[in-house]
């Protein structure tokens, strides 16, 4: 009640009426000479001026709101002049001149990117640029793997499973989207393992709580993968290739006709690594003939992966009846050998998951739709995913990859027939479909109502072609559908400083299972139906609100009572991540509360810097993990996703970063958090013994560092060298509730060096990798152990206004 009265209080306040003034800062620069000195600046609406300071940076204040002209003159530069629209409180630019004596193709000016805007708008959120990344041989995993406050859990090497924890929030809680649309709709073989950050325009990591414009079920967070979407006419291709046997290329293209806006958008990735990396420690053992542990230092022997997919887009952009209306399909395939369970007590052989996906989709938006101020968009899809989880191979094999012996010499039989559990060629084919569309109305310039809704379907089918024909022709269904609606209003008060949030979600799940049978009476035998449903629906809201002290502190806080309701996997299960269904379990509720400090960007000669803090609290129920076991030696590793009643999670994050003459970049991160079972006592009164201690398998102490140094004019007038250095660290965690040594990490300290260098014009980029330099043993989720020491060499083309 305090802070709707406070939030209604500063709108009146704001409504009678107050000045909208701006800041404008920046620097002038030159690609060869750096920061341009004592150079004049002219706004011609507003005529205010202002000289640059001997290192080119400068600030304007009190700036009216509206549309202006930046003049830029000096007797070293070509005059230069640039449209700017000042709609908000403080805008950063960098302006990149040509000097009187260069001949250069273009100028480029960089107006500030969306990254601030979004970061200051009271949500905890990370906005991930990849212009400086995307020519290095970085996943977009690793490159989430390094932001503050997320930690990739990947199951081994390129192609692994993988899933994310976000300040104590992880698996499903956590969803990823391509675009605003959940990622789930393509399907296992386009995920974020096959997506270059050559492909991405930036990565919005929403922690805890979630805007209305993302209208689904995100509990702990949210990853918004933006894809390139250049307007002009350019073509990117890379290739690289290293240790493992890895083999990675993409390229992306972009056609418009200015005349018609017909625009043509293609992307295609090609990924395969052979994953024989080597393992060893307490975790990597051969159990002997006599029942004792060898333990010994080996290769993965059969992990491969490889993937390959394309999209394509075909429509009109930047026409009068529309902003985007564009066609698309996208198709990918990939095939993944499964080298181990849950845990990697037990490799296997021969069990493999082979997937592929067909997606269809239409997307509309149109700003000024019907009315001005409304913008109205539209995106349907619809996704014809198949997998195939194969395992036949009946031999017990060590970590050399021979067959396992017993005392009299002969060959051990895996007990259930297979790797994993039964002899299977498992076909699971499924039909998704996915329909979004939201209002955004700016009924005043400050003021602004949202609408969204998402509709999300799966139709799912199984046949195991290992039973017989007559157990093949009763083929069971899985079906889930989900509607999700949000509405949010959106204030900006006091020329922008104070910005508010509020939002309410309502979501709706119906879940639909049925499994045939067949019921033999008095010798006749009859096909029946076992079918079993169910319907849930929740209630959500909550708000953020931010409000800038000075152009440099923004003070952040947002709270939510967030839902998720159980995904597909979590209710049907899945065969190819070894996790088997439990379709009684439960939604899982969050009470989520962040609060943070947005510090920056501050200027002192040459030198600028900018930092955040933030603290945040997690009180979850029914929260839901796949279920830990500690006997890693089971022959059967299929776990079950579970709820374990209550979670709380309390913690910290930092980030800091800074910048000497736009040539030497240090970052610097930190996120710990202690996430406890909240539960004392079970329906008998005893005291459950794992309470108040922290939930295993998760890692809580995380952070990172990197360097980067660029040299210009190496070798070739106008390239650049960059150098590279990362250190990471992971404190050590356990992976089961029993705190023993056998069961928890070691400390973690991975280092990565690398250089890149760029010839003139940008066209040409080759860079070489190194990384986990020194061979440090790296685990992750259920202690499963990721590649040590890897080389790696990319070739990065640019074809621009061909």
């Amino acid at each position: 009640m305090r802070i709707a009265f406070i939030t209604i209080l500063l709108t009146l306040i704001y409504l009678s009426g107050w000045g909208q003034t701006a800041t404008i800062r920046g620097k002038v620069y030159s690609i060869e000479n750096g920061g341009v000195g004592y150079a004049g600046l002219k706004l011609t609406q507003s005529n205010k001026t202002i000289i640059t300071d001997h290192n080119g940076f400068f600030v304007l204040k009190n700036v009216p709101f509206g549309q202006d002209e930046l003049i830029v003159s000096s007797v070293e530069i070509e005059t230069q002049r640039i449209k700017v629209n000042v709609n908000k409180s403080q805008i950063d630019v960098s302006i990149v001149v040509k000097p009187k004596n260069v001949d250069l193709n273009e100028v480029l000016v960089i107006q500030k990117s969306e990254k601030k805007e979004i970061e200051t708008k009271g949500f905890a959120v990370n906005v991930i640029e990849t212009k400086e990344v995307a020519q290095r041989n970085l996943q977009t995993n690793e490159l989430l793997d390094r932001t503050v406050g997320i930690r990739v859990r990947q199951n081994g090497g390129l192609g692994s499973a993988v899933n994310y924890n976000l300040n104590g929030m992880s698996g499903n809680s956590v969803r990823v989207f391509i675009d605003g649309i959940s990622i789930s709709t393509y399907g296992e073989s386009f995920s974020l393992n096959s997506i270059p950050p050559a492909l991405i325009e930036r990565i919005e990591v929403y922690k805890g709580v979630i805007p209305a414009h993302l209208a689904d079920d995100a509990l702990g967070g949210a990853i918004n993968v933006i894809l390139k979407k250049g307007s002009m006419n350019n073509l990117t291709a890379s290739v690289s290739y290293g240790s493992f046997n890895t083999f990675q290329t993409n390229f992306n293209g972009t056609y418009r006709d200015e005349k018609t806006g017909f625009t043509v958008r293609a992307s295609a990735f090609h990924n395969y690594s052979d994953n024989d990396y080597e393992v060893w420690g307490k975790f990597v053992r051969n159990i002997l003939p006599n029942g004792r542990y060898e333990y010994v230092r080996a290769r993965r022997f059969d992990d491969a992966y490889r993937s390959t997919g394309g999209q394509m887009q075909v429509g009109f952009t930047n026409v009068k009846w529309a902003d985007q209306f564009l066609i698309g399909y996208n198709g990918s395939n990939d095939y993944k050998e499964i080298q181990h369970g849950t845990y990697m007590s037990i490799p296997y052989k021969g069990r493999t998951s082979e997937s592929q996906s067909n997606v269809f989709s239409l997307n509309y938006v149109k700003k000024n739709f019907l009315v001005k101020g409304l913008e109205f968009n539209v995106n349907g899809m619809h996704s014809k995913r198949g997998q195939v989880v194969v395992d036949t191979v009946k031999w017990n094999y060590n970590w050399y990859g021979q067959i396992s012996v017993g005392l009299n010499g002969d060959p051990i039989l895996r007990p259930t027939g297979a790797q994993q559990a039964a002899p299977t060629i498992n076909h699971i084919n499924r039909n998704v479909s996915t329909f979004r569309a939201g209002f955004n109305y700016d009924f005043t310039q400050n003021h602004r109502f949202v609408v969204n809704h998402i509709y999300y379907a799966i139709d799912r089918r199984e046949q195991d072609f290992m039973r017989s024909e007559i157990e093949r022709e009763f083929i069971g269904t899985r079906n889930l559908e989900k509607n999700i609606t949000s509405v949010a209003y959106e204030l900006q008060a006091f020329n922008a400083k104070f910005k508010n949030n509020l939002f309410y979600k309502y979501y709706q799940q119906g879940i639909d299972r049925m499994d045939p049978v067949l019921r033999t009476v008095d010798g006749q035998s009859t096909r029946a139906e076992n079918r079993t449903n169910s319907h849930k629906t929740a209630k959500g809201y909550g708000m953020a609100l931010s409000y800038a002290i000075t152009p440099q502190y923004t003070i952040l806080a947002s709270a939510e009572k967030a839902v998720r309701l159980p995904s597909e996997n979590e209710v049907f299960g899945s065969p190819g991540e070894n996790i088997v269904e439990n379709f009684g379990i439960r939604p899982e509720v969050s009470n989520n509360l962040n609060v943070g400090l947005n510090a920056g960007t501050f200027y002192a000669g040459k030198h600028k810097y900018s930092f955040t803090v933030s603290g945040f609290i997690r009180d979850t129920r029914d929260k839901i993990t796949q279920r830990i076991n500690p006997r890693v030696n089971d022959a059967l590793q299929t776990n079950p996703y579970e709820n374990i009643g209550k979670n709380k999670s309390i913690g910290f994050e930092s980030d800091f970063r800074y910048t000497f003459d736009n040539k030497l970049i240090v970052g610097v991160n930190m996120s710990k958090f202690n996430s406890v079972f909240n539960v004392q006592f079970d329906e008998n009164g005893r005291e459950y013994p794992y309470y108040n201690k922290q939930l295993p398998n998760e890692p809580y102490w995380t952070a990172n560092s990197n360097v980067q140094y660029t040299l210009k004019n190496v070798f070739l007038k106008n390239s650049a060298l960059n150098l590279y250095y990362s250190f990471h660290f992971v404190e050590r965690f356990y992976t089961s509730w029993l705190e023993i040594e056998d069961f928890r990490t070691p400390r973690q300290y991975i280092q990565d060096i690398g250089l890149s260098y760029a010839f003139p014009n940008n066209k040409l980029v080759i860079t070489a990798d190194a990384k986990n330099l020194f061979d440090r043993q790296a685990y992750d989720n259920f202690a499963v152990q990721k590649p040590g020491r890897a080389f790696y060499l990319k070739i990065n083309y640019l074809i621009n206004n061909f």
